[in-house]
């Protein structure tokens, strides 16, 4: 699943290129998770001021406007001038003078959304729970630590949940972990100011490398301009069960939590 660093990518991959563009027509494929929520011939001549992101969201600022854009399970991006026929898996066609953009999603469990503004209800309904954004000053310790003690339930889980700090998925949570010393099970609310603070720059620093690396491509995932991510191939836990710890030799262990695999040193994530 696409995660924060991925949708961030796929924002810088588009976003100057499409700025300023004015929509010429918008093709749709077959149903989404969610519908559009509005004709589609109402967003032509509409112009796009600019590409945001709020979590897992891409929110493409109309004038007037905002298209919120979520790729799903399997979901990428495709921004070019030219680009062949819609195929079965393509199913949003944003086109503008300045090029098309492309959703294809094979699952389907992606979404385009319309909303007149950021605080129409249907925006709100889906934005308004999110926690955090983890690479800006709004992450704040204070409020993080004790969205922590609020929770008995592991901290990974809590990382993963979004409802405390968005954009935490399975790979980065998992590294965070690592570079902070925290065992993934323990309880969130256990975790003291100072361990909770280690806890946010591993956060942010994972998730910085993690862009600046272009993501991380562990099935098909390529940004809009069809690149993919390399972040997986310095992961010190992720998908290494059984290989030695890249700083102590200690073999990994994965476990389950939630469904998802855990990947984790015993040895240097002690507490």
């Amino acid at each position: 699943m696409p995660e924060l660093p991925e949708v961030e990518v796929t924002r810088r991959s588009f976003a100057d290129a499409i700025a300023g563009a004015t929509v010429t027509a918008v093709r749709l494929g077959k149903p989404l998770r969610w519908p559009l929520c509005c004709p589609p011939e109402r967003l032509l001549a509409r112009k796009v001021n600019a590409v945001g992101r709020r979590g897992k969201y891409l929110l493409l600022e109309l004038d007037p406007g905002c298209l919120l854009v979520h790729l799903g399970m399997s979901g990428s991006l495709l921004f070019a001038r030219n680009l062949p026929p819609q195929g079965v898996h393509d199913h949003f066609d944003l086109v503008t003078t300045q090029g098309t953009l492309r959703l294809n999603d094979p699952r389907r469990f992606g979404a385009v959304v319309f909303a007149n503004s950021l605080v129409d209800p249907i925006a709100v309904k889906l934005l308004g729970k999110l926690g955090m954004e983890p690479l800006t000053d709004d992450f704040d310790l204070t409020l993080f630590q004790r969205g922590l003690k609020r929770h008995r339930t592991a901290v990974k889980q809590v990382l993963l949940a979004g409802e405390l700090v968005v954009g935490v998925g399975n790979i980065y949570a998992c590294e965070s972990l690592f570079l902070a010393g925290i065992r993934p099970t323990l309880s969130a609310a256990r975790l003291s100011l100072r361990r909770a603070a280690l806890l946010r720059e591993a956060i942010r620093d994972v998730l910085s490398r993690a862009v600046e690396q272009g993501g991380s491509t562990l099935r098909d995932f390529s940004s809009a301009d069809g690149k993919p991510g390399y972040f997986q191939l310095q992961a010190m836990v992720y998908g290494r069960a059984g290989l030695p710890c890249r700083r102590c030799q200690t073999p990994i262990k994965v476990i389950r939590q939630g469904g998802r695999a855990t990947f984790y040193c015993p040895t240097c994530q002690k507490f």
